[in-house]
C-alpha cells in the first residue's frame, strides 16, 4: 500500500500558553478555534476531558471549522480511571453517582455506560459534520497490570467504537515492554481500538512508556508527542513544567521517521503534539508539517480575515 496520510495538530485549541504566544493578543476567545483551523487539520479536545460538552458548543465548533477538519475528543476523566468529582458530572447524573470517603466518584458499571452515552449523544454535531475522527482514552499511570486488567475496558470500548474509533493509551510502562506488550496490542486490535504511540521522556520509571510504534486497527494510527523533559515530566508540578518542551528540528525529524513507519501500514496516522508550554505545541506541529511537505498555513503573526471568522 502507499503511504498513509499524516495529520498533525495540538492537544487543544484553547491552552492558556497559547494565547499572546501564539494567538494574536486580541483576538477573542471565540474566534480561535477558527483561527487554529487556518493552519491545521485537525485537533484534540481538552476540555471533555473535564466535562461533558453541551450539543450547542459542539455544532459551534463544527461550525467554525471548515471541511476537511477533524476533531478527535478526549474521553472523560472518570472514564479514564482518573479522580473526579461528582460536580464533573452532567447534573442528572451526579445523583446517581456514589462516592468514595474522600468526595470522589465511584465508578461502576451503570454509571460508565451511562457517562460513555452521553459523551457520544454530545458528539453528534460532529459525526453529522464528518468532522469527528476518534475519541482519546488517556488511562491513569495508576492502570497498571496486577492491579487493573484491559478486559475491564471491554464494556467501554464496545459502547464507544460504533460512533468513533477510540485510541487508548497506556500511561503506565509494563503494558507496552516485555511479553506483555504483543497480548497487550492484540488486545487492542481485537476490541478495534488504535494503539497510542509516544514520544516522551525515557527512564526506568513505571510512568515513562517506552517509544513503541504499532498499529491496532487497519485504518488509524495516533501518535502523542509529550515533550522530553524528564525532570519535570517525573516532578513538576503544573502542566507547563511537566509537559514543557522546545522540540528542535533533528528531534522533529526523528518523530517524522516513526510517522512516516506508521503511514505504511495505515491510510491515516493522527500527529498530536502535547508539549504544552506557552506555544510550544503549535510552534513544533507548524514545523512537522513543514518538514513533511505539508503547508504549514498562514504564518502565526498574522490574524485571519475577520470574514473567515464568521
Amino acid at each position: 500500500m502507499g503511504a498513509g496520510r499524516l495529520i498533525i495538530g495540538t492537544s487543544s485549541w484553547a491552552d492558556p500558553g497559547f494565547v499572546g504566544e501564539w494567538y494574536p493578543r486580541h483576538l477573542p476567545a471565540r474566534d480561535r478555534l477558527a483561527w487554529y483551523a487556518q493552519r491545521f487539520e485537525a485537533v484534540e479536545v481538552n476540555a471533555t476531558f473535564y466535562a461533558v460538552p453541551d450539543a450547542g458548543t459542539v455544532a459551534r465548533w463544527a461550525h467554525a471549522t471548515p471541511a476537511g477538519f477533524t476533531f478527535d475528543v478526549k474521553l472523560h476523566r472518570l472514564l479514564s480511571r482518573h479522580a473526579a468529582a461528582p460536580d464533573s458530572l452532567p447534573p442528572d447524573l451526579r445523583a446517581q453517582a456514589r462516592t468514595t470517603g474522600r468526595g470522589r466518584v465511584a465508578l461502576d458499571g451503570g454509571l460508565e455506560a451511562a457517562l460513555a452515552d452521553r459523551i457520544a449523544e454530545a458528539v453528534t454535531p460532529l459525526c453529522e459534520a464528518g468532522k469527528l475522527a476518534s475519541f482519546l482514552l488517556q488511562l491513569t499511570p495508576a492502570f497498571a497490570p496486577g492491579r487493573h486488567d484491559l478486559d475491564e475496558l471491554a464494556g467501554l470500548l464496545a459502547r464507544l467504537t460504533p460512533t468513533a474509533p477510540v485510541a487508548v493509551e497506556l500511561r503506565h510502562r509494563a503494558w507496552s515492554e516485555g511479553a506483555r506488550l504483543q497480548a497487550t496490542l492484540d488486545w487492542l486490535e481485537d476490541h478495534k481500538a488504535a494503539y497510542v504511540c509516544l514520544d516522551g521522556p525515557q527512564g526506568g520509571a513505571p510512568t515513562l512508556p517506552p517509544p513503541v510504534d504499532a498499529t491496532t486497527r487497519p485504518d488509524l494510527a495516533y501518535f502523542r508527542a509529550h515533550g522530553r523533559n524528564l525532570e519535570g515530566y517525573l516532578h513538576g508540578r503544573s502542566v507547563a513544567e511537566r509537559f514543557g518542551w522546545r522540540y528542535d528540528d533533528g528531534e522533529l525529524e526523528e518523530i517524522r521517521g516513526r510517522l512516516e513507519g506508521l503511514a505504511r501500514q495505515v491510510p491515516a496516522v493522527r500527529m498530536m503534539f502535547n508539549n504544552n508550554r506557552g506555544s510550544d505545541a503549535p510552534v513544533a506541529a507548524r514545523r512537522l508539517r513543514e518538514l513533511a511537505g505539508q503547508d504549514p498555513g498562514p504564518p502565526p503573526d498574522r490574524a485571519p480575515a475577520q470574514e473567515a471568522l464568521l
